[in-house]
């Protein structure tokens, strides 16, 4: 009870000095159901905004859509099977790019564009957000905090939607002049501390593609982030790759497994695919004629996982999380990530499986006695021998479990040991009862 409670004060402590940098979170959900995990998705291209196109779409598990017009006609079917919008064009979108155009948001768009688009704008029930910004430099932030302001004043049915840089952004970090860089600082910890201080929307979306960056700085990028929104009182919302940068491999539905379940453990509450029509890359959830790719039942099968997971998962918020068995992976190298031989929090102990977990502690968002753990098995994220494993702890309590294929029945043996067996890239939830 101790531990909570400092829990709470600690992080009541963090969202004074959030207020304190930012002038408070002024972010709206009105129509975005933040108790749950809303799955999103990057694009969906005009042959591809069918009445049946959009049912397709809506039985793929996908929530939301990231950069949609605002089309009435297609707005009306996106509300008949329940998917929201985050529209782009109604307001100036800023691509922060390389770094080439750092510190100039102001100039080019002043807030009059903002304020003059929100009165000319038409609302729909479908618009969730309104897409202003993405990958900004960190040398924008501070007129972003007003930007933000007028959007989410001028638009009361809708939040201000920004994405920021991956951790392998390019562009000088050290030297005489690091903010020539695309994010506009010597750090990704200094980019997202400048994000926390200035922008007041009560989230950080950001996006990385673990096939093009790779696991060590997506451990990192997850491990900024998810602190970060620990010490601020934000969200996590991730966007992950469904399409792939390698124009002769497929992302495998084990490794869209890795990146959302290692996310979750991270304590991820958004994520968002890209792409499901062409946005870059190859090899997406529809081909250019608008038939499915061997994606769309990938992508189907680990959204209705997460989906699952949701109801149980959204009632904990991620308080840390580990790295279990890595020893003899180079997985961690650069990702300010420690290897633990086994995972020990006091209620949970000598919790291993032989092979590298990702582990995340998670305790009741309402502030009671509730305790869990969401564990990604991340000895295979490529997908390139996966295997079963035994994960082995000792929990002086009574315990469920949930993997990705639904309830786990577990017995507890001899001396208060469970085990529990897993495989290559799962996700496991185990509450305390």
């Amino acid at each position: 009870m101790k531990r909570i409670l400092l829990s709470i004060i600690l992080l009541a402590a963090c969202l004074c000095l959030n207020a304190q940098d930012s002038g408070g979170f002024v972010t709206k959900h009105a129509r975005m159901d933040r108790s749950r995990i809303n799955i999103g998705t990057y694009h969906l291209a005009p042959y591809a905004r069918t009445d049946a196109h959009i049912k397709d779409l809506a039985e793929c598990g996908i929530d939301y859509v990231m950069y949609m017009n605002n089309d009435p006609a297609v707005l009306d079917i996106f509300s008949k099977y329940g998917v929201g919008a985050i529209i782009v064009g109604t307001v100036p979108l800023w691509w922060g790019g390389f770094g080439d155009n750092a510190g100039t948001l102001e100039a080019t768009h002043p807030l009059n564009k903002y304020t003059e688009a929100a009165a000319n704008f038409t609302d729909h029930p479908a618009i969730w957000g309104i897409a202003i910004g993405d990958e900004p430099s960190c040398l924008d932030f501070p007129y972003y905090n007003k930007v933000v302001r007028a959007v989410e004043e001028g638009f009361p049915n809708q939040f201000a939607h920004l994405n920021l840089h991956p951790t392998y952004a390019p562009g000088p970090r050290s030297g005489n002049d690091p903010t020539k860089g695309a994010l506009g600082a010597a750090t990704y910890q200094e980019y997202i501390d400048a994000y926390c201080k200035y922008i007041p929307c009560d989230y950080i979306a950001y996006d990385y593609y673990y096939q093009h960056g790779g696991v060590p700085l997506d451990l990192a990028n997850m491990r900024i982030v998810a602190d970060a929104c620990l010490a601020t009182g934000r969200s996590m919302w991730p966007t992950v790759q469904v399409n792939s940068n390698k124009v002769d491999e497929w992302i495998t539905l084990d490794q869209l497994r890795f990146q959302a379940y290692s996310a979750m453990a991270f304590g991820a509450e958004n994520i968002t695919w890209a792409c499901y029509t062409w946005g870059w890359w190859y090899n997406q959830v529809l081909y250019g004629n608008g038939d499915k790719t061997q994606q769309y039942d990938k992508l189907k099968t680990v959204n209705a996982e997460i989906h699952a997971f949701s109801p149980r998962y959204m009632k904990y918020r991620r308080t840390a999380t580990s790295c279990v068995g890595f020893e003899g992976t180079d997985m961690l190298e650069g990702s300010g990530m420690e290897n633990k031989e086994v995972y020990d929090d006091g209620l949970f102990r000598d919790l291993t499986a032989g092979c590298p977990l990702i582990v995340g502690t998670m305790e009741a968002r309402d502030g009671g006695r509730g305790r869990a753990l969401f564990i990604c098995v991340s000895d295979d994220p490529y997908d390139k021998n996966p295997q079963g494993h035994t994960l082995s702890f000792k929990c002086r309590k009574r315990i469920s479990v949930m993997n990705n294929e639904g309830p786990v029945k577990v017995k507890r043996k001899c001396g208060g040991r469970y085990e529990i067996h897993v495989a290559s890239n799962q996700g496991i939830l185990i509450e305390v009862k």
